[in-house]
C-alpha cells in the first residue's frame, strides 16, 4: 500500500474504505470484508451512526491495531469544546479503541473553533494521532487555518476526476494539508465516471477498469481516496490499483475531464445547512 506523510510525520494510506450510507447493521460485515481484502484505512463518522459496527469488525479482525488507520469525524451537533470532547470519548468507546488515527471536523458549521480546541487537547493527550477538517471550502479553510495553533493535517473534500479541487490545492499547500477524497467514483450529482470512454480507453492499456483508473489518478496526485462498496468483489477491484502507473500524458487527458472543480454541493446554501442539521441532528 502506498502512503502519504502528514505534516506531523504520520504515514497515512493513500487508499481506504469509506462507510458513508452503510447501514449500522451492515457496517460490521462490510468493514470485515474490506479488511480481508487488504484495506487498512477505514473512514467513518459520528453522523453515519455505524462507528460501533466499524469497531466490532476491527476488534474481531485479528489485525494489530497499529496496522489500521482509523478515521472518524465530529458532527455539527457535537460542536463546541465541551460537547466535542465528550463526543471524542464516545467515539473511542464505540470504536473499541484507545486512539483515533485521524479526527476531522465534519462540516464547517457551529462552534468549529471550540471543537478544534477539544481536538487539539485530544491530540496532545494521545487520544488522536492527527487532526483535520472536512468540507471546508477554500476561503473557509484559509480563515480557519489562520486562527488555530495546530494546522489541519487533512481536508476531506468531494473530489474525483470530474471534481478535481485544483483551485484549493495552493491554499492547502501553504499549511502542508493533504487532501482526502470522498465520492472518488461519483455520486452526489456526479455521473459517468465508471462509464467514461476516456478512462476505459486508458484502462485497456493496463487491463484495468475505468473506476480503477479514476482511483489511480487520485492517488498519483497524492490524494487519499475512500471508495465505498457493499460488495466484496468490487472492494477488491477498487483496491487493485497499485500495480500500474499512469503516464504524464494520461494524467493530463484525465485532467481535461474536470467539470465542477469545487464540487456539486453548495455549502453556502442555508437550505443545505438546515437539511444537514435536521436530518443528522
Amino acid at each position: 500500500m502506498e502512503t502519504i506523510k502528514l505534516s506531523n510525520g504520520i504515514e497515512m494510506p493513500l487508499l481506504g474504505y469509506g462507510v458513508f450510507l452503510v447501514p449500522p447493521q451492515e457496517a460490521e460485515r462490510c468493514v470485515s470484508d474490506a479488511l480481508s481484502v487488504g484495506y487498512r484505512l477505514i473512514d467513518t463518522a459520528q453522523a453515519y451512526a455505524n462507528e460501533e459496527g466499524v469497531g466490532a469488525a476491527i476488534a474481531k479482525s485479528g489485525i494489530q491495531r497499529e496496522d489500521i488507520f482509523l478515521v472518524t469525524k465530529v458532527w455539527v451537533s457535537n460542536a463546541g469544546e465541551e460537547k466535542a470532547a465528550a463526543s471524542i470519548d464516545e467515539s473511542l468507546r464505540k470504536l473499541q479503541t484507545d486512539y483515533i488515527d485521524l479526527l476531522l471536523i465534519h462540516q464547517a458549521y457551529g462552534d468549529v473553533f471550540g471543537s478544534w480546541r477539544a481536538m487539539e487537547k485530544a491530540y496532545q493527550a494521545g487520544k488522536v494521532r492527527a487532526i483535520g477538517v472536512s468540507n471546508f471550502q477554500a476561503a473557509r479553510f484559509f480563515d480557519f487555518a489562520h486562527y488555530v495553533d495546530v494546522k489541519p493535517m487533512v481536508n476531506q473534500l468531494q473530489c474525483n476526476v470530474m471534481i478535481q479541487q485544483t483551485g484549493i490545492e495552493p491554499i492547502l499547500n501553504e499549511t502542508d494539508t493533504k487532501m482526502m477524497a470522498w465520492g472518488p467514483l461519483g455520486g452526489q450529482g456526479v455521473d459517468g465516471i465508471v462509464k467514461s470512454e476516456v478512462l476505459a480507453g486508458i484502462g485497456q492499456k493496463y487491463g484495468k477498469s475505468a473506476a480503477q483508473v479514476a482511483l489511480r489518478w487520485l492517488t498519483q496526485r497524492g490524494i487519499v481516496a475512500i471508495p465505498k462498496s457493499s460488495h466484496k468483489e468490487r472492494m477488491a477491484q477498487n483496491f487493485d490499483i497499485f500495480d500500474f502507473a499512469l503516464t504524464a500524458e494520461e494524467m493530463q487527458q484525465i485532467a481535461a475531464l474536470n467539470q465542477h472543480d469545487t464540487g456539486t454541493i453548495n455549502f453556502q446554501d442555508p437550505q443545505f445547512v438546515k437539511y444537514l442539521i435536521e436530518t443528522y441532528g
